[in-house]
């Protein structure tokens, strides 16, 4: 396979030690950086400042839903940039409405707010579960152990890992936290005060793990008896990153006793704008003899960009290509064959893998303990990050989730090409410290 060529020069002059000296000096230390400064990219490549090219496999953590520098989206901000760029939300402009549309065409009869990321968006979701339950009292939301969903106050509160909510207490109230996939759980941990159950459809910084279709299933019959919202966070397991638009579409197929199947209110972002920043809430029309989608109305919710001409015109271009270039099939085709060789890299390397797991394009493989694999440094550097910079050495962007897990999200047009070039990577690497 021939190595595809930067499109531009090696920024030479801008080591990374340059770089890296002006983050200590003017940006927060609020990031775990990696030893990486990326200069510029080119589909499923990037380039670092020297020239290095990396295979990337994090997508920027599911963002990059079209890769890096892709035609189309540069041809819609330049299109729009010269029409309209922003507009307050006291218009009306033809972008969001379409956009819109067509999420909703996707999911079911409902209506859309647009923010600007993923954790605005599930504060939407928050403010809806208490506005449905506000008149007779029922405030509380149960989120699962290990979930993620953002890092405002109501953010941390709602995610359920202690690490994000330390230095921050006290937490915003009404969050409470069940185990993910027990259905049983749940049913005992509701109170008189709880409104509404919010889980992911696969948990990402939990270490991807997908719900069950019999988990699914259950939480809609238990909501839709005890009167409670079943909602959704899609932002980086949502946008066609399953094979399906959202997750729970795929989880579901086939499964009895799963037709009509619908959360109330479903949150997304990250790979919905291709790495132009957008975040989005869809609420169903009705639940529970409610006209759902009505209950936030003129002065309850709102934000300064969501919604803009600029985003909402990248995130229908990016809409476009996917459903040309069927990159669903390309998701389930290749994340497939992606799957099944990392259950092999388990079986081949048993001192390093222990399990592989995951659906279409967003995968992990879990590492054994540090102690266990031969060559892994006994540092108290995690067994996750050890790898991933390891990998990096080797040319590869992957993502850790946790102390185990390294996480592939890679853009939905990851060729099978790209796709066996990155496992040739990955192989090598395990094998050196089998």
């Amino acid at each position: 396979m021939k190595e595809l060529e930067s499109p531009l020069p090696p920024i030479v002059h801008n080591q990374v030690s340059e770089v890296r000296s002006l983050f200590q000096k003017y940006v927060m230390p609020t990031y775990g950086r990696f030893d990486v400064a990326l200069s510029h990219g080119a589909g499923s490549y990037v380039w670092d400042v020297t020239g290095k090219r990396y295979l990337d496999l994090g997508s920027g953590i599911a963002v990059c839903s079209l890769g890096h520098a892709h035609p189309e989206i540069t041809e819609a901000l330049i299109e729009q940039s010269r029409r309209l760029v922003h507009v307050s939300n006291l218009y009306y402009n033809a972008p969001q409405g379409r956009l819109a549309e067509r999420i909703v065409s996707h999911l079911a009869p409902g209506k859309v707010f647009f923010s600007n990321s993923g954790a605005e968006a599930n504060e939407g979701l928050y403010k809806l579960a208490r506005k449905f339950g506000h008149d007779e009292g029922r405030f509380e939301v149960l989120t699962a152990f290990n979930s993620f969903h953002g890092r405002t106050l109501a953010g941390i509160s709602a995610t359920g890992q202690e690490k994000v909510k330390k230095g921050f207490e006290p937490m915003v109230a009404g969050f409470r936290h069940i185990p993910f996939n027990d259905l049983a759980a749940a049913r005992e941990a509701l109170s008189p005060a709880t409104a509404a159950i919010l889980i992911e459809g696969i948990q990402g910084e939990g270490g991807i793990t997908p719900a069950t279709a019999e988990y699914l299933v259950g939480l809609r019959a238990l909501c839709d008896k005890k009167r409670l919202l079943l909602l959704m966070d899609g932002v980086q397991c949502g946008h066609f990153r399953s094979g399906r638009f959202q997750s729970f579409q795929r989880i579901l197929e086939g499964f009895s006793g799963a037709t009509g199947f619908l959360p109330d209110g479903l949150s997304m972002a990250k790979s919905l704008g291709g790495g132009f920043p957008i975040g989005a809430f869809w609420v169903r029309d009705e639940a529970h003899g409610v006209a759902l989608s009505e209950l936030l109305g003129p002065g309850t919710h709102a934000t300064t960009y969501g919604g803009n001409p600029l985003g909402c015109a990248v995130a229908s271009r990016i809409f476009d290509v996917i459903e040309r270039e069927k990159l669903a099939d390309n998701v389930r085709t290749t994340g497939g064959w992606l799957q099944s060789e990392l259950g092999r890299l388990v079986q081949t390397y048993p001192t390093v893998v222990k399990s592989a797991r995951g659906v279409g394009f967003m995968l992990g493989f879990e590492l054994q303990p540090r102690e266990q694999i031969p060559g892994m440094s006994a540092s108290t550097t995690l067994p996750s990050l050890q790898m991933v910079n390891r990998l990096h050495a080797a040319g590869v962007l992957t993502v850790p989730s946790g102390g185990q897990v390294i996480r592939l999200l890679p853009s939905l047009n990851l060729s099978l090409g790209q796709a066996k070039e990155g496992i040739a990577l990955i192989e090598q690497v395990i094998a050196a410290c089998a």
